[in-house]
């Protein structure tokens, strides 16, 4: 069944996206959410394949998504994986909470705490990098100065500052490792 809802009270479904969504807005999540290069031809198929037929399963919309990627790409890597993340993330909303809970995590640490973030997509890592970096940084206005004002400085310091990968041995040893990124960050002051 198509579902992917994290939360059960939530009304969103992947049935719901994949039956009911525009070609325009599958594309968009697709591009967006998931990094497909075939996102419109897959959107297309899907619209299509609708039209005769609810899609109700993971096997049906497996099998749409396929059928719209070329099959030299297919062979490369599994054409649902990214199509199927794109959905999940429209489904729960994921990129908002990532941004309330970073924010909310950021405000409950004390001087000296550090917040901890493993992400696994370059959406989530993009967030969270740019948000470690605006709470880190002086303000425009205050950067040139000779002496900034304490009030001026950041309350926060990245610790990490290209963010930590798994090394080799790591990924040999789980290989759902090989897109983690950590990122730290220290309340200051």
């Amino acid at each position: 069944v198509l579902d992917m809802r994290m939360n059960r009270d939530n009304q969103l479904t992947a049935k719901i996206v994949v039956n009911t969504y525009s070609e325009q807005d599958l594309t968009r999540i697709f591009k967006l959410y998931g990094e497909s290069k075939f996102a419109k031809n897959i959107a297309r198929n899907i619209v299509k394949k609708r039209k005769e037929k609810e899609i109700n399963t993971t096997l049906e919309l497996v099998s749409i998504i396929k059928e719209a990627v070329p099959i030299k790409e297919r062979l490369k890597k599994h054409p649902a994986k990214q199509i199927f993340q794109a959905i999940r993330i429209e489904v729960n909303k994921e990129l908002d909470v990532l941004i309330s809970s970073l924010n909310d995590s950021l405000d409950l640490l004390n001087v000296g705490g550090r917040l901890a973030v493993i992400t696994f997509h370059s959406l989530e890592d993009k967030i969270v990098k740019d948000t470690f970096r605006k709470v880190s940084e002086t303000d425009s206005l205050s950067k040139g100065l000779p002496n900034i004002p304490e009030d001026k400085l950041p309350d926060f310091k990245i610790i990490t500052k290209k963010g930590i990968v798994p090394t080799d041995k790591e990924e040999e040893e789980n290989h759902r490792a090989h897109s983690a990124r950590l990122r730290v960050i220290e309340r200051i002051k």
